[in-house]
């Protein structure tokens, strides 16, 4: 009989150690899974942060880009008003503008450099090149050029030649590269705002260089809902360096 205690109290002290074993295991694991929960919770911020800004950076990448740019200014009161409108939807463009206008608007230069839009050359006056004036085409170029850099510190390496006329060895001569376009709604000799609008936005696709001229108040209309438009399609406007060389 005593034997038989013996054996039942020593089962019931193994059975008691078991569960005590047990129910320290249990909790063991209770509190490693608490822990590991409280870890995810607590890093969860920084991993939808993180994939928010991976989404974001996506987008970003394949975004199609689009040139905006202007020739023939700077105009005293309209590129002021197309720089503000600019400005307010975060956009980028480029700006061939005219020496002659260049010395009546130092200012405005000034600001389209520090708003980070990108500068080039539409010579001094507006001249046509031809077999005739050459010299006379180089000197204006050079001469607009040292214009921009003395107020921007940049060196101008892009130009937008006037009715397209160009010569190549100038490539070389000045280290100068033309930009010519590939859509052109004609703004210059069109004060309806919508058509020029429709003529952009339906002919638009990755890649276009839009031409358009910053001395009409039509213009200045037109170019901020073309941008609204566009960007609402999904497009992203760049100056013309990274179409050329991305």
């Amino acid at each position: 009989m005593w034997i038989w205690h013996k054996v039942m109290s020593d089962g019931t002290k193994q059975k008691t150690r078991r569960d005590r074993q047990r129910t320290k295991s249990v909790g063991k694991i209770l509190r490693t899974c608490v822990i590991l929960l409280a870890a995810i919770f607590l890093c969860m911020p920084a991993a939808l942060s993180a994939r928010k800004d991976a989404v974001e950076a996506g987008s970003m990448k394949d975004a199609k880009k689009i040139a905006l740019t202007f020739d023939d200014g700077p105009h005293p009161y309209y590129t002021e008003q197309l720089l503000d409108g600019l400005k307010e939807r975060g956009v980028k463009a480029t700006f061939f503008v005219m020496g002659k206008n260049v010395e009546d608007c130092p200012e405005l230069i000034e600001r389209m450099n520090e708003e980070g839009h990108l500068i080039g050359n539409h010579t001094y006056s507006h001249i046509q090149l031809n077999k005739g004036n050459r010299d006379v085409f180089k000197e204006e170029l050079i001469k607009t050029n040292e214009l921009i850099e003395e107020l921007t510190g940049q060196e101008v390496q892009y130009v937008r030649p006037p009715y397209g006329s160009w010569d190549k060895k100038f490539e070389k001569e000045l280290n100068m590269f033309p930009v010519m376009w590939t859509i052109d709604p004609l703004d210059w000799c069109s004060d309806n705002v919508s058509c020029i609008v429709q003529k952009v936005t339906s002919k638009a696709k990755e890649n276009s260089i839009i031409l358009m001229h910053d001395e009409y108040k039509s213009t200045v209309t037109a170019a901020l809902q073309i941008v609204d438009a566009l960007q609402e399609e999904g497009y992203e406007f760049v100056t013309v360096d990274e179409l050329l060389f991305d």
